[in-house]
Formats: structure tokens, sequence, C-alpha cells
């Protein structure tokens, strides 16, 4: 398992289209991807799992790979959050 924390710099949070940028880049991998914000949890594959978390600018991310190549994953995911999110 790998994970990795993000705080939402992104002004609008994780809206529409970072969110459809966020479940393209998870569904590159075979792994399972969670994101975990406020206490809630969801399947990154899935836009409305997402957009149904309501992730603001400043909230706390962490970001949960496990399976096979989840090394990859988290680095891919982390890398998008850097520049995106």
């Amino acid at each position: 398992m790998k994970e990795f924390t993000y705080t939402i710099t992104q002004q609008d949070g994780i809206h529409g289209r970072p969110a459809v940028l966020l479940v393209k880049a998870a569904n590159a991998f075979p792994c399972k991807i969670t994101l975990q914000t406020n206490g809630k949890s969801a399947d990154a594959k899935g836009i409305f799992s997402i957009l149904s978390m309501a992730i603001q600018q400043g909230d706390t991310t962490t970001v949960v790979c496990s399976g096979e190549k989840e090394t990859e994953a988290a680095a891919a995911l982390q890398n998008l959050f850097r520049h995106y999110l």
C-alpha cells in the first residue's frame, strides 16, 4: 500500500475538469485507488464518487493506492495533484 497526503490549492477545489483528469489517471492503473477527505472516502476511478465528496480549496486529501502497480500509480497521481489540484 502506498499513500500520500496533499492539500488542495485549486481555487475551486476538485470540480468537474480536475475530477475528470483524476479519474483518467486513476483508471490507467489496475490497483485500487481511494481518496479520503474530511472523514469521507471515495473510489478515485468514479467521477460521481469524487464529485460527491465536494473537496474544496484547503482540504487535505489522502490518496491510497493498493495492489498491482501501486508505486507507479501513487507517483503519477502525486504528480497530477502537484500540477493541477
